[in-house]
This record gives C-alpha cells, sequence and structure tokens, in this order.
C-alpha cells in the first residue's frame, strides 16, 4: 500500500466498522420473525401443514400474527411449556398449534410461575443444545472428512447445480465432481414469507414453484422436492461425499438463499454440513430492498451459527448503486461505482466480523459484474483487488464469472488472470458451464491461475501503477464519502426513495421488532448472544 493511499483506506475502514458496530448493537438487541421460524427448526420442527404451508412458517403465523409484543416475545418458551404441559414431541405440538387445537398465547400465561418458567427454560436449553450437538458433529465430520480425503487444489473451482429437485440433482452433482468441481452451489428457492410479499405487489418470484398439492405429505416424490431443501441438501451432502472420495479431494457444498431468509439458511447449513453460505446483508438492503433493521438482525443470528459450523461466509463485490444519481439524471462516474461497492462489501465484511465471524472463514466478491464492461477494466480490476487484499489480507476473494455477453465473454478470462495475480492461492473462481461441458472449463481456469501465480504481485506493485494508483484514489474517495453520507443521513443516502413514494415500506419492515424477552436459548448452546 502506498503511503498516499494507505489513509484513505484506513479512514474506509474505521467508518465501515464504526456503522456496522452500532448497527450490529441494535440486530443482535432485535428478533424477526424468520428468527423464530429458525428457533422451531432447531427445536425438531419440520416439513408441512395439512395446507401445504411450511410447518414452522404456520407456527410462527399463528401464535405471533403481526403483533410486534408478541414478536418481542419470541416463541421460543411459549412452545417449550406447551411441550411439557402435553408432554408431545415438538412435531405433533407443531400440527396441533397450526389445526387450533392448542393456542400458545395461552400457553404462555403460565410463564408467570417461576418454577414453570425455569422449566420452560430448561427444555428449551435442552433441546437448543442436542441441535448444537449436531451442528458440531457436522463440523467434526467436515474436518475428519479433509483429513481423509485431502484439500482440493487452490484456487477452487466452482460450478452450479442445474437441477431444479432431487430426482436429477444428486446425479448433475456426481457428475459435476467427476468433470473436476471443488465447490456445488445450490440456489435456495424463494422463501414463502418473501413470495407472499412480493405478490402483494404484484411481482411473482421466476425461482419459485408450489412444492407441493395442498395436504399431500413432504418428501413422497423426489421430483416434487427442492434440490434447495433441507432434505435435498442432506441427499446431496452424502452423495458429494462419495463422489469426491472417488476424486479424491473434499469437495464443498455452498447455498445461496433468497431474502429474508437468512436465520433458516444457516442452521439448515449447520446442520447439513454446508460449507459455504452466501449471505450478504447489505445486498438485500441495497439489492433485494428489504428493510435495513429486519436484514442485519436475520444476518446477526445467522452468523452465530455459521460461526458455531465452521461454514464460510461468502458476501459480494458490493451492489451497484444509483439511486442517489437518479434525480440529477447523470451517470455516476467509474470511480464513484468503484467506490460506492467498496464501501458497501466493507460494510459487510465488518458487519459479519463484529458478529465474531473469523477473517479466514470469509469469503468477499472481487469483482462487480459490470466491471468488464466498464472502461479500463484491467486497471479498474487491479485496483480494486489489490485495495481487498490490502484491507483484508486474512480473506479468500471470490471470482464470479457474471453472464456471458459479446464484450463480457472477450475480457473476462483476462480479468481473471489479472485477479488471481494479486488475490494469491486463497481464492474461489465460479465458473458458467454445465456438467457436460465442464471439465475444459475447469482444466482452463487451472491454467490460468497458474499463469497468474508466475505473475504474482503484491497489493503495493500493482497500486505502484500510476493509472492503478489514480483509480484506488477515486474509489477509496467515493467510498469514505457514501459512508459518510450514510452515517449522516441514513440509507435515504443510499437506497434514495422507494418506488412508490416516501411511506413505501421496505420488505420485512414490520417484521422485526426490539427484544423484550432475555431468554436466548441458544446462549447457553453457543456461548454469549
Amino acid at each position: 500500500m502506498t503511503d498516499s493511499l494507505a489513509p484513505s483506506l484506513d479512514r474506509v475502514l474505521r467508518l465501515a466498522d464504526d456503522l456496522a458496530g452500532a448497527w450490529g448493537a441494535r440486530a443482535r438487541a432485535s428478533t424477526t420473525v424468520a428468527r423464530q421460524r429458525a428457533i422451531l427448526r432447531l427445536f425438531g420442527v419440520s416439513g408441512l401443514d395439512q395446507a401445504g404451508v411450511p410447518l414452522a412458517s404456520a407456527v410462527v403465523e399463528r401464535a405471533l400474527g403481526d403483533d410486534p409484543a408478541r414478536l418481542g416475545g419470541g416463541i421460543a418458551l411459549p412452545f417449550a411449556i406447551a411441550l411439557l404441559e402435553y408432554d408431545i414431541t415438538p412435531q405433533q405440538l407443531a400440527l396441533d398449534v397450526t389445526s387450533g387445537a392448542i393456542d400458545l398465547a395461552f400457553e404462555a400465561q403460565m410463564l408467570r410461575d417461576p418454577e414453570r418458567r425455569a422449566a420452560a427454560e430448561a427444555e428449551a436449553c435442552r433441546l437448543a443444545a442436542l441441535a448444537v450437538e449436531r451442528i458440531d458433529a457436522n463440523r467434526m465430520a467436515r474436518l475428519e472428512t479433509l483429513d481423509v480425503l485431502g484439500d482440493a487444489p487452490r484456487p477452487w473451482v466452482g460450478a452450479a447445480l442445474a437441477a431444479p429437485s432431487l430426482d436429477t440433482a444428486p446425479d448433475e452433482a456426481a457428475e459435476l465432481v467427476a468433470a473436476g468441481a471443488d465447490l456445488l452451489r445450490v440456489r435456495v428457492p424463494a422463501i414463502r414469507e418473501l413470495v407472499l410479499r412480493l405478490h402483494d405487489r404484484g411481482i411473482e418470484p421466476r425461482d419459485w414453484q408450489p412444492r407441493q398439492h395442498r395436504g399431500q405429505p413432504a418428501g413422497e416424490d423426489p421430483a416434487e422436492v427442492p434440490t434447495g431443501s433441507q432434505r435435498a441438501l442432506a441427499a446431496l451432502r452424502a452423495r458429494i461425499d462419495e463422489a469426491a472420495a472417488e476424486a479424491g479431494r473434499y469437495v464443498r457444498l455452498s447455498s445461496a438463499a433468497s431474502p429474508l431468509a437468512a436465520p433458516e439458511q444457516a442452521l439448515v447449513a449447520a446442520l447439513e454440513r454446508i460449507d459455504v453460505v452466501e449471505a450478504d446483508p447489505i445486498a438485500e438492503i441495497v439489492a433485494d430492498g428489504v428493510d435495513p433493521d429486519r436484514a442485519l438482525a436475520d444476518h446477526a443470528f445467522g452468523h452465530r451459527l455459521l460461526r458455531r459450523a465452521g461454514a464460510r461466509v461468502m458476501v459480494g463485490p458490493g451492489p451497484l448503486i444509483v439511486a442517489p444519481d437518479l434525480a440529477r439524471g447523470v451517470p455516476p462516474d467509474v470511480g464513484t461505482r468503484a467506490g460506492r461497492a467498496f464501501a458497501m462489501q466493507a460494510l459487510a465484511i465488518a458487519f459479519a466480523l463484529g458478529d465474531g465471524i473469523p477473517g479466514p472463514q470469509l469469503i468477499a466478491g472481487a469483482l462487480a459484474p459490470w466491471l468488464a464492461q466498464e472502461r479500463d477494466p484491467a486497471t479498474q480490476a487491479l485496483a480494486t483487488v489489490a485495495l481487498q487484499r490490502a484491507a483484508w489480507p486474512k480473506l479468500w476473494l471470490a471470482f464470479e464469472e457474471p453472464a456471458e455477453s459479446g464484450r463480457t465473454a472477450a475480457r473476462w478470462p483476462i480479468l481473471l488472470a489479472i485477479g488471481l495475480a494479486i488475490a494469491g492461492p486463497s481464492a474461489i473462481v465460479m465458473r458458467r458451464a454445465p456438467a457436460g461441458e465442464l471439465g475444459p472449463v475447469v482444466e482452463t481456469t487451472r491454467a490460468t491461475a497458474a499463469l497468474a501465480a508466475e505473475l504474482a504481485a503484491s497489493p503495493l506493485e500493482a497500486l505502484a501503477r500510476p493509472a492503478v494508483a489514480a483509480h484506488a484514489a477515486a474509489l477509496l474517495a467515493a467510498a469514505a464519502n457514501t459512508l459518510e453520507r450514510l452515517g449522516d443521513t441514513g440509507w435515504s443516502s443510499v437506497l434514495g426513495t422507494p418506488l412508490g413514494g416516501a411511506g413505501r415500506t421496505r420488505l420485512g419492515a414490520d417484521a422485526v421488532t426490539e427484544r423484550t424477552e432475555a431468554f436466548d436459548p441458544l446462549a447457553a448452546a453457543l456461548g454469549g448472544g
């Protein structure tokens, strides 16, 4: 890092740390409906109710409704005391709640009795401890399997599963492993809450389809089990391990969930040994329209589970921000675009680090998807990756192949080589290729990485180039300005006015509130809040 750029980078990181620290404290003191759904799933609630609704969702909707006071109190203790009262399993209790046979609001009144409250707390802690034991067992299984199979060579080459359901996904996964993939990404379909909220706004998610006919038991037909469901992920994990054993290297499984799903995504990842979880609260806020308080509270909960599970947490390269320029009608220059994205990435990383995710457990997107279309993309790539490596030397960097177009297809392989030369071996390259065509793509990627290693350069060497240094300076100035305005005037400085007017609420704004119940069933099992 040159002497002229080091103070500017330090300033950006300090601003991000300050904002993330303040937001993190508030997020950890809040709760959301997604957190409550995750708690029920942690206790053992799974599957669908008689109407085909995910059972944990149905219980939360019936027990908490849209009352912030009830949400603030949480569902753990009312559920636990009802388990003791009726001496039934969590699954049966959940079914009884959704059928109306048991009213958790009525059961919660028994918590006024100190002895019954103590018994409920003990039961909730017991159930949480059982789940954490399973999380710990999966973490140990990962380490033992890595020890037996050995790790894949770096950089890891990743590919996405295209199969939509469990009937074909395991075979495709095995084919991708045989073709050389070191990491397989599964996209989780949009969760029910997001689907309903978008439907209310006249939007239908493209990646969501009804999974079952009304009242049909879950999981009877593999063709109706989405690839991203917990059952499918468990089956994929087993099949990938088999294929990895044949290939002689450990192969990682990655999940990318929809907005509003971070707590449940983290829990499933921890329970089913998912190795990499794409979880970026800032991208949810900026790109997906999620309420900031909701996104941060969801991800704060998810980080606790992922930290314990040892899963790597991946944040993006920073979203494209254009809202501040819409009123002026003038597009931002390249330095401003890059600086805003860097600022948002710095926030996401600072938030994860503040939640206790260790640096080596974090992965950061290296190059924005629009970079290949920019003017002087090689200069920008050098500057961006050099600053990322200087700012976060312990983090892995991920290079995501963008959707193919004429100019992008020609430029991206070169930008990848430039980036890998600075990033070093702690890198992941996600490629776009079907299983039958992945083999040559993997070979090309490894050849690119080997050639880049011959030209390996430090961030200081890259930033010594005048054009690279000039772009880095403009990027850091825009990043600092973005974070300062965010701290002074709030999220409107980044997000602008919501579509539909200033009164239009963002996704999930009505489903987050301050916790009024101090008891936390995960505190004893995980340690701390």
